[in-house]
Formats: C-alpha cells, structure tokens, sequence
C-alpha cells in the first residue's frame, strides 16, 4: 500500500431556489453541478475523494417537510452505482454522503464507500442527530446503528464521521481505536458559533487520535430554508492538528493536496495516547 496519498474535497452551493424544480431536478441538478469537479478529480490524479453531507440535495432539515422523504434512496442504488462508475474510470475511491432509505420509516444520513476499483466497500450512518436551532434532522433521520467502521481502501484505511458527529469525542476515538488512518466529515454548517468550533474540534480530533482529518462544508445560502451562510473553508488538518490545505469560505471548490501517511507512525511514536489511555477509568462515561 503506498504511504502517499493524494486527496480531494468538494465543497458545492445549491443551483437551484425556490420554485425552480421538483425535488428529483433539484437532485439531477446538484449531481451535474458535482460532476465536473469529479472529472477533474479524476483527472488531477486525486486518490481518494469526499463529497459534502448529502450531497445531492439542498440542506432541507431547516423545515420540516415530508416531501423530502422522497428523495431518499437505497443505499447501494442510483447514486452509488453512479459514483462506482467513476471510481472505477479514475482509480478514485469516493466517499458519497445521501440520503438513505433502507426501508419505508427508516431513513439515516450515510455516507457510503467505494474503492478504487468501483467495488462497494459499506457506509456509515451518522450516530448524533441535532434537533434545534432551525438543525431539525430529527424529523429526517434515525441514529446511526453501524458502528464505526473503517474500510480499507487500496489507499489508506478511512472512516467516516458526519458533521454534528465532530461534537463528539467518543467516536473519533473510536475510529482511531478501529485503525483509521484518514477520517472525512462532510458537513452542513453555517456561520455563527459553529464557524469556531469547525477550525477548534476536527484538528483536536486528529491530535488526540494521531489520523489526518479531510473536513468538507457547503457554501452559499439555500432558499427557502434561509438557515444562513453555509461558509465553505473546507480544510485537511494533519495528525498533529495542524491544518494544512484550506478551501474559500464562498466559491464551488475542489480542494486537492497530496500527504504521508508516515507522518501517522511518527506522531504516534511521540504522542502514545493510544498506549496511555485507560478505559477501566471511563466506565461512568458509558454509564445508563
């Protein structure tokens, strides 16, 4: 397995407002904006690549209305069998983040994932599910209930964790646990308190688990929901919690950088948090 890794991210705005297409050409629209940045992805030699949270629609969760239950769908389907095309024309493994319906009532937001061959390796589905402040995603989505799993890709090994996931300490750790080398969190977020939080959680997520983080956020402002700005600034932070390659806050971006994975070995041989750790000291954190 090569220790280089040339990655990509790609932060989109919505094409389409108000009035301008059933949810299935607003769905059609999102994917032919995303498409090109793909190809080129493809064609910069990008290894592995993240798209944003449910990528293929507008941020709906500011309202809550159950037409949007129609735009999910199985998970593999149309999408994923799609983005299994290009994987395999570019040797890319994609990271692609939809709405999923596993059944009629069962709806996550997940993330599936696919090799470099085109093959589907699984998904993940977000675990912490905001229900406040305009966040209704209650409404949308169950929990996740897969765990954190990684994939080994014919890259690196990844994990997925999914915007209002990066709150929460407990399954960053977890990835790492499991042997993460790179994890993504293709997000939803907009400016206010969280525009702090983003540059403060995800850098301290790969300090304390030693893994390189790839960080993706919308941009632009989607009517008629009119949450806010989503303000983009997309980052790759490295394992010692330094970011070093960064997106615009406000353009249609595919954010390319290329890293070591050696760097993993090194930081953890400095930094033994995983040998140093004691979980028979935590079990009032787990605690009912």
């Amino acid at each position: 397995m090569p220790r280089k890794v040339k990655s990509g991210l790609i932060q989109m705005s919505l094409p389409m407002t108000e009035g301008e297409g059933s949810i299935d050409e607003i769905k059609k629209a999102m994917l032919d904006k995303h498409v090109p940045f793909i190809e080129d992805a493809g064609k910069q030699g990008v290894q592995i690549l993240c798209l944003q949270e449910i990528f293929n629609t507008p941020y709906f969760c500011p309202g809550q209305d159950i037409a949007w239950y129609a735009s999910a769908e199985s998970v593999p389907g149309p999408t994923v069998e799609l983005m299994q095309e290009y994987a395999k024309k570019f040797s890319m493994v994609i990271i692609v983040p939809v709405y999923e319906k596993e059944q009629a009532g069962m709806l996550y937001n997940t993330a599936a994932v696919i090799d470099a061959d085109g093959s589907y390796l699984g998904k993940y589905r977000k675990t912490h599910i905001p229900h406040t402040s305009g966040f209704w995603e209650k409404f949308f989505f169950r929990p996740g209930n897969l765990g954190y799993p990684v994939f080994e890709t014919a890259y690196a090994t990844i994990g997925v964790y999914i915007c209002y996931d990066r709150h929460f300490p407990e399954g960053a750790r977890a990835l790492g646990l499991n042997g993460a080398q790179i994890v993504y969190n293709p997000s939803a977020t907009v400016a206010g308190l969280s525009q702090y939080l983003w540059k403060l959680e995800q850098p301290a997520h790969a300090a304390a688990n030693g893994y390189f983080m790839g960080c993706i956020n919308r941009v632009g402002e989607e009517k008629p929901w009119n949450l806010g700005r989503f303000y983009g600034t997309s980052y790759f932070v490295d394992p010692r919690g330094q970011i070093f390659a960064q997106a615009s806050e406000d353009k249609d971006e595919l954010l390319v950088t290329e890293f070591d994975l050696d760097m993993i070995d090194e930081v953890r041989s400095t930094w033994q948090f995983f040998r140093d750790r004691r979980p028979e000291a935590y079990e009032d954190l787990v605690a009912p």
